[in-house]
């Protein structure tokens, strides 16, 4: 990376984190190029993130296996560094569309780094959006970076089969910088309440669906299982506020830029929250009563996951900040401003 202030480009930079951290970029005085095709977001996000920063954003619309358009991009703006959101992330829907999602995320990363590769200015700093799903059910806990991974769905195995292709480049050419950030569960949103998680469909995390049924949208959320080794009896999880998590790729492309090579970082709190907690902790933020019916454990499902931060303490330098009032509270602001309220049918979360 050859300048402080640098032109960086973010693969799926209008989703939900990638909004955020373009934001947290932006704020720490870099230059922010996004590549988006909208697949699982919007144009209008482009303009809210302008309106946060009072800066403007270059969009390139285009999917990630445009390997051309990409090298094109990394040429045209001089890009340093690339933060790559891009791909499907959804658990259940991986097992049923399996090849779409090893196309995106698997074939699509791969496009990225022969883009960048060819590149007539050869960008090495790669920042890669991995999950905590590489570690599959967890062997003990707090889970740490050098904890087995066995990925159990076809979505957390395009993020593994990412981690290893990233690891071998990174053996393969000792110019390659390259952070993996496993993230927990990310939640919240903006303190200004115009950007946030807001999935196109059903949600498929808790905490817009807890949001949705708090406005209205939803009549109730179902929570599978209260029969867990935990102290309520419902999962528990390491939710992250996505502020925390935006600030973490920062901290992350300022240590590439003294270290090169493949490193990789847990990005979470390092303690887990129960889902009967989150639903109380977002009835107390909203002022609404949030219904909710027991069903059966899901397949698959685990009793408590949860993050050691320890290595990205030390390392980036970099701890969560913003608690669980936080998460909730900008997660109801969001909601309320963005969401219309339309009630509908009972689903299940």
């Amino acid at each position: 990376m050859k300048s402080t202030v640098l032109n960086i480009l973010l693969t799926g930079g209008s989703g939900y984190i990638g909004s955020h951290t373009a934001v947290a970029l932006t704020d720490a005085g870099h230059r922010i190029f996004i590549f988006d095709n909208y697949c699982n977001s919007s144009a209008e996000t482009i303009h809210k993130i302008q309106a946060i920063t009072a800066q403007p954003i270059t969009v390139v619309r285009g999917d990630i296996r445009d390997t051309a358009l990409l090298q094109q991009t990394l040429e045209t703006h001089q890009i340093d560094a690339v933060i790559h959101f891009a791909g499907l992330k959804a658990v259940g829907e991986s097992a049923v569309i399996p090849l779409d999602y090893y196309a995106n995320n698997v074939q699509g990363t791969i496009s990225l780094l022969q883009a960048m590769q060819a590149a007539s200015h050869a960008p090495r700093a790669l920042v890669f959006s991995s999950s905590a799903t590489v570690y599959g059910d967890p062997q003990y806990l707090p889970i740490d970076e050098a904890h087995p991974t066995h990925a159990t769905n076809p979505y957390g195995r395009t993020k593994l089969h990412i981690e290893e292709i990233l690891a071998d480049l990174a053996r393969s050419d000792a110019s390659w910088q390259i952070a993996c950030l496993r993230y927990f569960n990310p939640v919240g949103a903006h303190a200004s309440g115009l950007i946030g998680e807001n999935p196109n469909g059903l949600p498929n995390n808790l905490m817009p669906f807890v949001a949705q049924v708090a406005i209205g949208k939803l009549k109730q959320l179902k929570v599978f299982g209260d029969d867990y080794d935990t102290p309520d009896g419902t999962g528990v999880r390491d939710y992250i506020h996505v502020l925390d998590l935006a600030e973490g790729h920062l901290a992350a492309l300022n240590y590439l830029g003294s270290h090169a090579g493949m490193h990789t970082f847990n990005l979470g709190t390092g303690r887990g929250y129960s889902v009967l907690e989150m639903i109380r902790a977002f009835e107390a933020a909203s002022g609404r009563t949030v219904p909710f019916t027991i069903a059966p454990r899901r397949p698959g499902d685990i009793a408590s996951c949860y993050a050691s931060t320890a290595l990205a303490s030390k390392a980036l330098k970099w701890n969560a900040s913003r608690d669980l009032k936080a998460m909730c509270e900008s997660s109801w602001k969001f909601q309320q401003n963005v969401m219309q309220s339309v009630p509908s049918t009972t689903e299940q979360a």
